[in-house]
């Protein structure tokens, strides 16, 4: 794998939660792994351990399984595609693990459905301790729980190690007042309040992780990780993308058409 080595610039966040999608790990239009791309992740990840910041990391399994569409089959229970769908996630999981250890980044790999052979048990004073330790932990398996989506693990994991920020990793540069591929005129938002996300219903995020992010006052960026050093720049701190914060941390300026 060829490294690209960048100055890395201090992190603004102390403890971060990234929430990386299933489309993360494979190639647009296509299901399965990319080892491309998760290399590629990788690396943009070991310049973010390099800025100082503690990383936890949330993971998807749709480029896989998507436990909700296989859910639609009359002869699989509900529960059971959403068990298969958080599998799915532990198989991503183990390929950014061994990806980062194989550039020099040490982590763990927790998941919440216990499967000691390849995954520690996602264990909230051991994760903490991990992220003490300089280590990214990766946390596969959703909640453990059917019918919650991989946003409100994402969400819920971030309250319990107290981050100071979550990060949804998306293919798009943020939040838009329609959905920027089917509509050309939609707006970007570079703020905007849990409030007026959930009354306007904008999709980049399950409600229900938005809820918890709001009950905590738990920032929210969105942006595009595809973008070469996006990553980086949102742990510098640089305005890109969309946050999502409560109405007293809104500042004037809320929409912006350029892309970040």
């Amino acid at each position: 794998m060829s490294e690209a080595v960048h100055p890395a610039a201090k992190s603004a966040y102390r403890r971060i939660l990234l929430k990386l999608s299933g489309d993360s790990f494979g190639r647009p239009g296509e299901t399965g792994i990319s080892v491309t791309s998760v290399d590629s992740i990788a690396l943009q990840i070991k310049n973010i351990m390099r800025s100082g910041a503690q990383l936890a990391i949330v993971v998807g399994g749709g480029n896989i399984l998507r436990g909700r569409a296989l859910a639609a089959s009359p002869n699989i229970n509900q529960a059971t595609a959403h068990y298969m769908g958080m599998l799915a996630t532990v198989m991503n999981g183990l390929a950014l693990h061994d990806c980062l250890e194989s550039v020099g980044v040490p982590s763990r790999l927790q998941s919440a459905i216990r499967m000691e052979g390849v995954a520690e048990p996602f264990i909230r004073r051991r994760c903490i301790r991990h992220l003490d330790k300089g280590r990214v932990v990766i946390l596969a398996g959703g909640t453990g729980s059917p019918f919650v989506t991989t946003d409100t693990a994402a969400a819920l994991r971030a309250r319990e190690i107290d981050a100071s920020v979550l990060l949804k990793a998306t293919r798009v540069d943020g939040i838009y007042s329609d959905d920027p591929e089917k509509n050309p005129h939609a707006v970007r938002y570079s703020e905007i309040s849990y409030q007026d996300m959930l009354v306007q219903n904008l999709g980049v995020m399950d409600a229900q992780a938005v809820h918890h992010c709001k009950e905590h006052n738990l920032p929210i960026i969105v942006f595009n990780f595809k973008k070469a050093g996006n990553i980086e720049r949102v742990i510098a701190g640089e305005r890109i993308g969309t946050r999502v914060v409560s109405p007293a941390q809104l500042s004037e300026a809320r929409v912006d058409t350029t892309t970040g």
